[in-house]
């Protein structure tokens, strides 16, 4: 019989999980497989990690990692990722907008169609506002652009996966983890079943919209080098500009006399490279600290206890 291992990552769900665990217990009950509940306490700081000792403790099926801070959901993933036990892996978030009975579906066409990875992605974002759905729309154009992995729009991280996938993710030992991309750039027979989000069903978002942006920028940065590429084409182009500039008010002065305009425009030009100065500096300075966070080594998370210190 074939196991699945579910990974669900949890920073403050403790409203949340008490709907999604009856929610994933009917998904398991109606399968024919044996499951393994991997819960990461990323840092909660309420009663989530009590709630998930709860399950622990009356279910055999279910196990934990608590992390002794927050380190974001990318580390929950990752952790999730190796500590797991399962012939098939995948993730969802405990607040039921990655719905558990899904995965039925989602089994059913990896084994049929005999897939590697069978993923979710959403058909539109009813929840978000018009600002929201409008930068989703050109992060995932700019994405697509700027990167040489294919991703697909609206993606989530829900995805049914084998162990060989699993392996695969887990041999990219990089510190800034971008998980979308990573499944993508290990390749692997895919397959996306588009459906429509739902609501949370308690608590609130975790992903506000500057997280949303700070965590795209990694996407980019993390599988992209044409931000570099794009800003020296740039500064090319400017100092050919420039160079026109200058034989135009030199040919000026020296043909019809015209004397130099005033400052008002001149400040303006100043104004204007400057700042395409200091972006695409800041760019070239995003890179530098990828970089600098990769050679320091440091771990990605820090456990602080697991299922096991229940029996102690």
């Amino acid at each position: 019989m074939k196991k699945i291992g579910i990974i669900v990552p949890c920073h403050n769900e403790e409203e949340s999980l008490k709907y999604f665990y009856p929610a994933i217990c009917d998904v398991m009950d109606k399968m024919d497989n044996e499951f393994e509940l991997m819960f990461i306490n990323d840092g909660s700081t309420d009663h989530t990690l009590d709630v998930i000792k709860e399950y622990a403790r009356k279910d055999k099926r279910v196990r934990y990692i608590s992390f002794s801070r927050n380190f974001g959901k990318e580390a929950a993933i990752l952790a999730g990722l190796q500590h797991v036990n399962g012939d098939y892996v995948t993730m969802m978030d405990a607040d039921l907008q990655d719905p558990p009975e899904k995965l039925i579906e989602m089994y059913d066409v990896l084994i049929k169609e005999n897939l590697d990875i069978v993923g979710l992605k959403t058909n539109d974002h009813k929840n978000y506002g018009i600002f929201r759905k409008f930068f989703t729309a050109c992060y995932y154009k700019i994405l697509g652009s700027f990167t040489t992995v294919p991703m697909a729009p609206n993606e989530r991280d829900y995805r049914l996966m084998t162990r060989q996938v699993v392996d695969a993710v887990l041999s990219l030992t990089e510190y800034n983890r971008y998980s979308k991309g990573l499944f993508n750039f290990v390749g692997f027979d895919t397959k996306w079943i588009t459906y429509d989000a739902p609501d949370r069903v308690a608590g609130k978002t975790k992903w506000s919209f500057w997280k949303l942006f700070a965590y795209g920028i990694d996407g980019i940065v993390g599988f992209s080098t044409r931000p570099l590429v794009l800003s020296a084409i740039i500064g090319v182009l400017f100092c050919f500009i420039a160079f026109i500039m200058i034989l135009v008010i030199v040919i000026k002065t020296l043909v019809w006399g015209d004397p130099v305009g005033g400052w008002p425009s001149l400040a303006c030009i100043i104004i204007f490279v400057s700042g395409v100065q200091l972006f695409f500096l800041g760019i070239i300075g995003e890179y530098l600290a990828k970089t600098y966070l990769e050679t320091k080594k440091r771990p990605v998370y820090i456990i602080k206890e697991t299922e096991e210190d229940l029996e102690k």
